[in-house]
């Protein structure tokens, strides 16, 4: 916890404001005051100035109050283009989805347990988030025992990735040329040159 008692009041006001955009989830006072130090009476009294503050339509976030909670949100004039920005926005995935998708994209359609015995692990999760995700689908189903799902890439994998089709993905030799002649970084380039 912070000792706020020396701080200037408009630096309390740059904290609580601070803390209630960081936070993104809607924030409780109560908790507010304990991380930042500031009294709950001082505090009742910079909500009002940010209230106030935001108020203003010339801004394009309001700080609202929800359930006895402050949170800063957008306001809703700006709503559909947000939602756009939103939707064209690239998927953060961890190395094993990029791996699984790879796999997938240059193997489909192809189950489950092809996926795990090229990557030797359980894809079970992986499969579920890009699922999730929408940058693979089930294609169908094998013809076999079980008749286990078969996955291959979507649309959506296409525009995340800026293809146009699948034939535009590197093929197995540029890769390998990629790997025995990766380039020079341009800091390596510099201290060699001088």
């Amino acid at each position: 916890m912070l000792e706020m008692s020396e701080h200037s009041f408009e630096s309390k006001v740059a904290l609580v404001e601070a803390l209630i955009f960081a936070n993104g989830e809607p924030l409780a006072p109560e908790r507010v005051c304990e991380v930042s130090g500031i009294e709950p009476a001082e505090l009742e009294e910079i909500l009002a100035l940010l209230l106030k503050k935001y108020a203003d339509n010339n801004t394009g976030i309001e700080l609202v109050c929800v359930a006895a909670k402050y949170q800063f949100r957008t306001r809703p004039q700006f709503s559909e283009i947000i939602r756009e920005l939103k939707a064209k926005r690239p998927k953060k995935l961890s190395p094993s989805a990029l791996e699984t998708l790879s796999v997938v994209a240059y193997r489909q359609p192809i189950v489950k347990s092809d996926i795990e015995q090229i990557r030797g692990v359980d894809a079970t999760p992986t499969i579920k988030t890009l699922l999730e995700k929408r940058l693979i689908k089930i294609t169908g189903h094998k013809a076999t025992v079980g008749q286990p799902a078969l996955y291959g890439t979507t649309e959506e994998f296409l525009e995340v990735f800026g293809l146009s089709s699948l034939s535009e993905l590197p093929t197995l030799r540029d890769l390998k040329e990629l790997e025995a002649d990766p380039g020079e970084a341009p800091e390596t380039a510099a201290l060699q040159a001088s």
